[in-house]
């Protein structure tokens, strides 16, 4: 009877209305609205009582309640509280999650925020379980830091190399305590509930961080079905695709060029040049959305850097560049020729003429026709006297597919020059090498390049000016075209793979070469030279997933250019790839992805083999789900990122990369190849029959006899 009433007793206090004893904690936020982790908690269901300032959310709170304060005034301002604010928390026996923050009892914290890029959150302990062990990787972009003197952080912030972990540990780099516990408290020393806004990844490990952190602060388990993002990928992997899926990833895509603003208008022509400077790091802010699109007549910048700001926004290369106006004028004239807009077409010619004729891109030298250098087209504007011969078969074959779906011969005889110069400039293996510069063209002359015994096994480098050759000598006939450019691919697939050189991954080289190897099957159909182009596309059909995402690989050591980050010190000091070991799920559309999705276009329509085909179909799907999807960012709407993960399904990479890294965006080498194959491949052509009315060849006796002269 005695126990009977002492369990009553128990059960009343526990349950009576008003006792606090053992009830559970509220939860209260101190914060706006719109802060990232209020949205997360409100989506919960979760009963939440917000309050703008510090000291209204003390005093609205309970005993043993759970109180989140977040910085508002991030980056400016920080989070103020006074001693007396911790006074009154801890006799309320409150957990606090607190960020920003100068003053936090007991820990020395430095009162001047250090502003932080290439640094990422290192998990520095084991608290948050086996599903993000100690060294995973978090990324955490724009970092403003309040330093402190910690020594138990669970997550600190470092300057690593590696992908999903810090490859090479942390004990030789400069570590900032971001996330501690100390007694009751949770401190961050940045604003981490920025995560959706200022676009945090990989969103799984994020998860878990915000799962332990909850979990401490309420002592129940969460788990985030839906997590927020601004930026995401326009279809889910296993969602069907609509029937206008194709076509509306060719709108999007070439409208893309007008939504980020990349046409130079002459209103803001002053801040670009500005902005560029003298090429050497020619970054700035977004454009403002506000401001006119031009016409293509002063030409189209790059696109995004590889750099997100805290608030979201994403930061612009203000370049001008040979290479992006032909291949943009390519994807315009394409999508104009599909969705019937005529405006296209204009912007595609503009964008032309201003490479020919409104820059110094093809003159002064380039256009002195007793110039070693005539015909040749500058790589920017900043650099008109450095030419690498893949960025001018690029812009070439850019110009020679505009022309054709706008049935013009407006620049063939441009074309035909600019196809020579690089031809005469290249040796007698038929190997041209990375870069020429004027300087030593004008001295040198260009029979010295002509008669140079040059091999360069690089086909990132050397294929696609072979393949302009293969297209000059199927239009002409002039066989010294045919014939070096022979010689160079049957060195080239001899030398293969261990004599390869790899820019930034093998895989990148193998989906350059498909492009010739095709194009001299159309002109030589051999069984030679039908196995060479079997062996690329088969490496590439081994390397491409259930998705349709060919998945990036590092070549041998010693050969790659730009292979895996050597030590945590190199990391974001020259270009890189996006993995760190062979087998991370990442695809590449700056350097593989895009350029394999053209190059198998036209292998499928030179052979007819149904392999290739299915790989341009499953390859279409992937780019057609993956293109960008952004309502808050209507600069990133319709555009395709460098890197994507396939496994997890969102952009992420190693952004090791200086410049080009893994949420770039390139109008010219990305965008175009990509929106002009959707349009080639949804109108079953191939770029080899499009182009096949040219009629360069009235241009050719003329040039030949001008360029080859002896004299």
């Amino acid at each position: 009877m005695k126990f009977r009433l002492i369990l009553c007793c128990f059960f009343i206090i526990l349950f009576a209305p008003g006792l606090t004893i053992l009830a559970q904690p509220g939860i209260v936020f101190c914060g706006s609205s719109s802060n990232d982790l209020y949205f997360l908690l409100k989506k919960q269901g979760l009963k939440i009582k917000r309050f703008n300032d510090p000291f209204s959310a003390l005093t609205g709170t309970s005993t043993n309640d759970a109180l989140f304060i977040v910085a508002d005034g991030y980056p400016k301002s920080k989070v103020e509280l006074s001693d007396e604010f911790f006074k009154q928390a801890r006799l309320k026996r409150l957990k606090l999650y607190i960020e920003y923050s100068a003053n936090i009892p007991g820990v020395e914290v430095g009162v001047e925020p250090l502003h932080t890029q290439l640094e990422r959150g290192v998990v520095a302990t084991g608290v948050f379980g086996t599903g993000l062990k100690p060294m995973s990787i978090l990324g955490i972009n724009d970092c403003y830091i309040l330093p402190a003197k910690v020594d138990n952080a669970a997550i600190v912030l470092a300057k690593v190399a590696g992908l999903d972990k810090a490859e090479y540990g942390i004990d030789d780099v400069v570590k900032y305590p971001l996330l501690f516990e100390k007694d009751d408290r949770i401190i961050s020393t940045t604003k981490l509930s920025n995560f959706a806004t200022g676009r945090y990844g990989p969103n799984d490990a994020w998860r878990q961080v915000w799962s332990y952190i909850l979990k401490k602060m309420t002592g129940h388990d969460y788990t985030f079905k839906d997590w927020p993002s601004y930026v995401k990928p326009m279809y889910g992997p296993d969602e069907a695709l609509p029937t206008n899926a194709t076509r509306k990833s060719i709108e999007l895509g070439v409208e893309w060029f007008n939504k980020a603003k990349l046409f130079v208008d002459p209103s803001w022509k002053e801040m670009w040049l500005g902005y560029q400077g003298k090429g050497e790091a020619p970054f700035g802010p977004p454009i403002d959305q506000k401001l006119p699109v031009g016409d293509g007549s002063l030409g189209i910048l790059e696109g995004h850097a590889s750099k997100i700001y805290h608030n979201g926004s994403q930061q612009y290369r203000y370049w001008m560049r040979a290479d992006v106006q032909g291949e943009a004028s390519f994807a315009l004239a394409a999508a104009g020729n599909m969705l019937n807009k005529k405006t296209y077409d204009k912007k595609a010619e503009n964008l032309i003429d201003y490479m020919f004729h409104g820059s110094n891109l093809r003159a002064e030298e380039r256009n002195d026709k007793n110039s070693a250098s005539y015909g040749l087209i500058g790589w920017s504007v900043t650099h008109p006297g450095v030419y690498y011969g893949d960025d001018n078969a690029r812009a070439l074959l850019g110009i020679i597919g505009a022309s054709a779906y706008m049935n013009t011969d407006k620049w063939d005889r441009e074309v035909v020059e600019g196809i020579l110069a690089n031809f005469r400039t290249t040796g007698r293996f038929g190997y041209r090498g990375e870069r020429l510069e004027d300087k030593d063209l004008q001295k040198l002359g260009w029979k010295h390049y002509w008669e140079r015994d040059i091999v360069h096994n690089a086909p990132h480098f050397e294929s696609w000016t072979w393949a302009c050759y293969l297209w000059l000598y199927s239009q002409t006939g002039y066989k010294p075209l045919l014939e070096k450019t022979k010689m160079a691919i049957r060195m080239t697939m001899k030398a293969y793979p261990d004599n390869w050189v790899w820019t930034n991954g093998i895989q990148q080289e193998r989906a350059r070469m498909i492009l010739p190897l095709a194009w001299l099957v159309r002109i030589e159909n051999t069984e030679e030279h039908r196995k060479w182009l079997d062996v690329m596309v088969s490496k590439i059909v081994e390397n491409q997933v259930e998705s349709g995402a060919i998945r990036e690989e590092l070549g041998g050591e010693g050969k790659g250019r730009f292979g895996r980050t050597k030590s945590n010190k190199e990391y974001g000091l020259h270009e890189a790839p996006l993995i760190f070991t062979n087998g991370d799920p990442i695809a590449d559309m700056l350097y593989t992805s895009n350029f394999a999705f053209f190059s198998l276009n036209e292998a499928a329509h030179a052979t007819g083999n149904k392999k290739y085909k299915d790989a341009v179909t499953k390859l279409s799907d992937f780019l057609t789900r993956i293109q960008v999807k952004s309502d808050r960012f209507k600069d990133l709407d319709g555009a395709w990122f460098r890197a994507f993960e396939y496994k997890r399904w969102e952009y992420w990479g190693s952004n090791a990369d200086a410049g080009w890294g893994v949420w770039g965006t390139l109008s010219g080498w990305t965008q175009s190849w990509i929106v002009a194959t959707q349009v080639l491949s949804a109108q079953d052509q191939s770029f080899w029959e499009l182009t096949k009315k040219s009629e360069v060849k009235s241009f050719m006796p003329n040039s030949v006899e001008l360029m080859f002269k002896t004299k």
